[in-house]
């Protein structure tokens, strides 16, 4: 599938300076894959993606969107701000995770399918939909708790973008349930 649209085709020539990553160029071939396990560096920061089904934790979240709407994510997805996605350093590509503003209650289901966020303390990138759902999109960062919920199923990666949210895709592949 070849994503076409009234943007131009760019290539940064530089890192991103809030996120030390550089942007994919947008007009791309989404190709959806698995991702885990190669250890990667951002900003001299060795990260190593893994599985963790016990994953939660509490921190920082922050949300991206414009700079980086219609681009390649971490496993081949493209970029939907909005939609119901997040960005996490480790957990496996794709997953579910619940991501719950610890400042006012609100929680919300999301696909994990890109890497970040490479700023600060912060545990977790939101997308513009995401971040307006948890109401942290306003103030920018929110104290949250992240839930990792099982892995996502491929089928349901996002490949063109405007599509709207597929709420049934966020649920954790057939076959996984977490023991809790």
């Amino acid at each position: 599938v070849l994503i076409t649209g009234a943007v131009a085709c760019t290539t940064p020539s530089r890192k991103s300076s809030d996120t030390g990553t550089t942007p994919s160029p947008r007009m791309v071939t989404p190709n959806p894959h698995e991702k885990l396990g190669k250890p990667y560096y951002i900003g001299g920061i060795r990260y190593e993606p893994r599985h963790d089904p016990d994953y939660n934790t509490t921190g920082i979240a922050s949300w991206y969107g414009p700079k980086f709407h219609g681009r390649l994510t971490a496993n081949g997805e493209i970029f939907d701000m909005d939609r119901l996605t997040v960005a996490h350093k480790t957990l496996p590509l794709p997953s579910i995770v619940r991501v719950t503003n610890l400042e006012n209650g609100k929680s919300v289901v999301a696909r994990l399918n890109d890497r970040g966020p490479y700023s600060g303390d912060r545990i977790i990138d939101l997308s513009r939909k995401t971040a307006e759902v948890l109401d942290t999109k306003e103030k920018g960062l929110a104290r949250v708790r992240v839930e990792y919920l099982g892995p996502a199923d491929i089928k349901d990666a996002i490949v063109a973008l405007g599509e709207p949210e597929n709420y049934a895709a966020l649920k954790p592949s057939k076959g996984y349930e977490k023991v809790r």
